[in-house]
C-alpha cells in the first residue's frame, strides 16, 4: 500500500503579520523626501523657465563691484630716443672732409668734419683788403687834421701879432696926442688898425674852430667805416672757422650723411651727433584719448622689471594716422643701459578719482557704450540692468549709476545676449 506525500505543516512557523504603522512611515518617509527634492528643485527650475538662455559658467568672466579709489591711466608702448641729437650742416659751398666715422666717440668741441671753401676764404681776403684801405685812409685823415691844425694855429699867432702891434700903437698914439705930436688924422689912422687887428685875430680863431670841428666830423666819419668793415672781416673770420665742424655734445656719431671729400652745397647735412647722457621716449597715443592728455602728466617709462617716474613735456598738435606723438622724459634719473630705438612700456597717469564705485574693466564696458550690464544673482540668474560707466582706466572702470557694491556682474562680452534681458548660467 502507498503511503501519501507527508505536508510540512508541522514545520511551519507562525509569523506575526507586520502593522500598517510600519508601512505608513515607510511612505511618509518617501513622500517628505519627493517634497524635499521638489523644493529644491523647484526655484531652479522656476529660474529655467524665466531665463531666456544659457550659457556656461566657465565661458564667462565676473567681478564684484568695490568701493575704492580709480587711477585713470594709460599704457602705451614707447621708443628709447635721444633727447639731445644734433645734426650739422655745411656752413659754406666746398669739400668736405670727414675727421670720424659712425660709432666714434667725441668729446664737446671736437672737430668733426672740415670744409675747404675757396670762395669764403677768397672773400675774407677781399674785406680785409677793404678793411686796411680804409684803415690808411684814417690815418691819412688824421695826418691832414693835424696839419690843418697847425695852419689854423699859425693863422691866429700872426693875427695875435697884429693885434698886439696895433694896441702898441694905439698906445703911442694916445701918449702923443696928449702931448699934440701927431695929428688928428694919425691918431684915427691908429685906432682903425687896432680895430682891423681884433677883427683879423676873431676871425682867425672862428675859422681854426670850424676847421677843427671840420676835420674832427671827417675822421669820426672814417673811424666808422673802419669799424663797420672790420665787423665784417670778423664776420668772415667766423665764417672760416666754422668751415670746422665741432661736435656740440659729447656722444658718439650716429649718422654721416656724405662721403669723404665730397663736394657739399651749402646748409647740406653732414654729420649726426648723439648725446649718451640724455634719452627720452617717444610715445604715439590713440587719438580717442588726446584731449585728455596734457603737458605735464606723470608718465613711469618700464624697463627690466623696474618702473622709472617720468613726465610728458611734448605732445604733437597733429594726428598721423589715429595716432598722436609725445615725448615723456625722465624726472630723476634714467635706467642704466638705454640704448636707442629700445621698445619701453609707458604708463601716463591722467587722473586719479578717489572713493568711487569701480568693477573690474571687461569687453562688457565696450559693447554698446557700456550702457547696460547683466547682474548675476545667488541663484546663478543674470539680469540685464541699465547702468552708466565713467572714467576708465587700463584694469577698472568707475560705475556712476545702476550698480551697488558687493554685486557680481558679467564682465566678459555680452554681444551675443544682446536680445535677452535674462541668462541661466550653468556648469
Amino acid at each position: 500500500m502507498i503511503e501519501g506525500i507527508r505536508d510540512t505543516s508541522a514545520q511551519d512557523v507562525a509569523i506575526e503579520r507586520t502593522t500598517s504603522r510600519w508601512r505608513l512611515f515607510r511612505w511618509g518617509g518617501s513622500l517628505l523626501a519627493v517634497v524635499l527634492v521638489a523644493a529644491i528643485l523647484l526655484p531652479a527650475l522656476g529660474h529655467w523657465l524665466n531665463a531666456e538662455a544659457s550659457i556656461a559658467a566657465d565661458r564667462i568672466r565676473t567681478a564684484v563691484v568695490s568701493r575704492g579709489d580709480l587711477v585713470r591711466d594709460l599704457n602705451v608702448q614707447g621708443r628709447v630716443v635721444a633727447a639731445v641729437s644734433p645734426t650739422l650742416y655745411s656752413p659754406a659751398t666746398g669739400t668736405v672732409t670727414l675727421k670720424v666715422m659712425p660709432g666714434d666717440e667725441v668729446t664737446t668741441d671736437q672737430v668733426l668734419a672740415a670744409i675747404d671753401s675757396p670762395e669764403v676764404r677768397a672773400e675774407r681776403l677781399q674785406e680785409q683788403a677793404g678793411l686796411d684801405g680804409l684803415q690808411a685812409e684814417l690815418e691819412r685823415a688824421r695826418i691832414q687834421a693835424r696839419k690843418a691844425q697847425v695852419s689854423s694855429q699859425q693863422v691866429i699867432d700872426l693875427a695875435q701879432v697884429e693885434l698886439t702891434a696895433a694896441e702898441r700903437e694905439m698906445r703911442r698914439a694916445d701918449e702923443s696926442m696928449q702931448t699934440n705930436a701927431i695929428s688928428e688924422m694919425d691918431y684915427e689912422r691908429a685906432r682903425d688898425e687896432l680895430a682891423r687887428a681884433r677883427v683879423g685875430h676873431s676871425h682867425a680863431v672862428q675859422d681854426a674852430q670850424l676847421e677843427t670841428e671840420s676835420l674832427e666830423f671827417e675822421t669820426t666819419t672814417r673811424q666808422l667805416a673802419v669799424d663797420r668793415q672790420r665787423l665784417v672781416v670778423a664776420e668772415l673770420d667766423r665764417r672760416v672757422a666754422e668751415l670746422n665742424i665741432h661736435s656740440p655734445v659729447t656722444g658718439i656719431v650716429g649718422n654721416v650723411a656724405v662721403e669723404q671729400k665730397a663736394l657739399v652745397n651749402e646748409n647740406a647735412a653732414l654729420v649726426t651727433v648723439v648725446d649718451l647722457t640724455a634719452f627720452e621716449v617717444e610715445i604715439r597715443i590713440p587719438e580717442s584719448y588726446a584731449d585728455d592728455l596734457g603737458i605735464g602728466l606723470a608718465g613711469d617709462v618700464k624697463y627690466n622689471n623696474a618702473e622709472y617716474a617720468g613726465q610728458l613735456v611734448s605732445l604733437s598738435p597733429e594726428v598721423v594716422d589715429g595716432e598722436v606723438v609725445g615725448r615723456i622724459r625722465f624726472s630723476d634719473r634714467m635706467p642704466p643701459g638705454l640704448r636707442q630705438n629700445q621698445r619701453v612700456t609707458v604708463r601716463i597717469t591722467m587722473d586719479e578719482l578717489q572713493d568711487v564705485l569701480k568693477l573690474q574693466r571687461g569687453s562688457f564696458a565696450d559693447h554698446g557704450g557700456g550702457r547696460s550690464a547683466f547682474v548675476v544673482t545667488p541663484d546663478r540668474l543674470a539680469t540685464r540692468r541699465p547702468v552708466r560707466l565713467g572714467s576708465r582706466s587700463i584694469t577698472e572702470v568707475e560705475v556712476l549709476d545702476g550698480l551697488e557694491a558687493g554685486e557680481r556682474v558679467i564682465i566678459s562680452s555680452i554681444s551675443e545676449f544682446e536680445d535677452f534681458d535674462t541668462i541661466q548660467i550653468v556648469d
